[in-house]
């Protein structure tokens, strides 16, 4: 199947070893990683998740990548990942002990996170992907990756590729910003068919679970839905399992892949959560980092939110259009998420 990709209108079309500076366990640094191997600035990064889970940490983790060859000389990156919940503030506690900027990713870290920039009062924090509605504090910055505007979209093309007019959502943890986007997704989908039925959420309790993701989605393909939206990292695969036995879909993301590879998926959301900490890094080197609120995807200069739909001809056409539109209302203000 061939991607037909959306683009923006207008003027753009767990327990992990925690010896951060070590490469034991899920702890690690750029240097291990033959990244930067050193500079004047150090930035610390937790991942709470696996770099590997084909969504959230690593399409942050590829920004974390990009961020460290850009700036090798200036920068010392180092990072965590796979963090048990109890351990997030002792990791981040050992990096503002040698950081200059600590970056925490997913909002299951934002009690922790919130604590130690408490703490370190000298150091600066950002934290990509907390609460929508939370503001920063003095030293801490706040990153939205619009996981809700990704959601409505989401929402709009399950409804609009759905031939049974009914659709579901499946999230890996009942999180603030997961919840939201739920309702975004409902939203989207309503905004695209107003006859729609959307069936009440589910959440997985963890975002990595593939067996209980399939259990989920399930229910939903037995309940009618034929379309899914989801907010999981490797518990996706656990649904595109389900579609493969039912006859369903999904809506992927925040990665896509090839079209082709799969075809239990009728499109991608895509996200670039990486595009973050490339911009947290880039504000310090500058001189310039601000204890901010900055709300990124297709509101930003460069949009890091997109939709890529699976598979051609008219049906497929015809939601393009769609939802080319709904972007269009979203990017000039007209629709507005949360």
């Amino acid at each position: 199947m061939a991607h037909t990709p959306l683009r923006r209108p207008g003027a753009l079309a767990a327990g992990a070893c925690l010896a951060l500076l070590t490469g034991c366990g899920g702890a690690s640094s750029a240097q291990d990683a033959g990244q930067s191997s050193g500079g004047d600035l150090k930035v610390g990064v937790l991942f709470p998740g696996s770099l590997s889970d084909d969504g959230f940490m690593e399409s942050a983790y590829r920004g974390y990548q990009r961020a460290a060859k850009q700036h090798t000389g200036k920068v010392a990156f180092s990072k965590v990942e796979q963090v048990q919940a109890a351990d997030y503030e002792q990791a981040l506690v050992r990096f503002a002990t040698t950081s200059d900027l600590v970056i925490s990713l997913g909002g299951q870290t934002d009690a922790a996170v919130r604590k130690v920039a408490a703490r370190f009062p000298k150091v600066k924090f950002a934290e990509i992907g907390g609460p929508a509605d939370a503001r920063p504090t003095a030293n801490l910055a706040l990153y939205d990756p619009q996981q809700a505007q990704a959601a409505f979209l989401s929402g709009a093309a399950a409804a609009l590729l759905s031939k049974k007019h009914t659709v579901g959502f499946v999230g890996g943890a009942e999180l603030p910003a997961i919840v939201n986007a739920a309702k975004e997704f409902e939203r989207g989908a309503e905004a695209a068919d107003p006859e729609v039925k959307v069936l009440a959420p589910q959440y997985v309790g963890d975002f990595n679970d593939a067996a209980k993701s399939k259990q989920s989605a399930l229910a939903d393909y037995g309940a009618g839905a034929d379309v899914l939206g989801q907010v999981l990292n490797l518990g996706h695969k656990g649904i595109a399992q389900a579609a493969a036995g039912r006859g369903g879909r999904l809506v992927g993301g925040p990665l896509a892949h090839d079209c082709a590879a799969d075809t239990a998926y009728a499109g991608y959301v895509e996200t670039d959560i990486g595009a973050e900490i490339e911009y947290a890094t880039d504000q310090l080197v500058k001189g310039g980092w601000k204890a901010e609120s900055v709300h990124f995807g297709l509101t930003f200069d460069t949009p890091h939110n997109d939709l890529v739909l699976c598979g051609t001809g008219d049906e497929v056409a015809a939601a393009k259009k769609k939802l080319d539109a709904i972007k269009a209302k979203l990017v000039s203000g007209e629709i507005t998420t949360r």
